[in-house]
């Protein structure tokens, strides 16, 4: 099981831009040949707007 490596928080699977994404860290980690890039420092930051729309996709009930 993936985690986010700043927070070992929960991470999310975004289809549409094939990236993890950590809402704890606000961070999107990137997938490349299918094989998840966990590094903070290759992670690239998550917005307010982006955030929130995330935020919606994967914790809504």
């Amino acid at each position: 099981m993936l985690v986010c490596p700043v927070t070992k928080g929960k991470v999310y699977y975004n289809k549409d831009s094939n990236e993890l994404i950590s809402l704890s860290a606000r961070l999107a980690f990137k997938i490349e040949d299918d094989i998840p890039v966990m590094l903070e420092s290759e992670a690239r930051q998550i917005d307010h707007e982006e955030y929130e729309k995330f935020k919606n996709l994967f914790l809504k009930k």
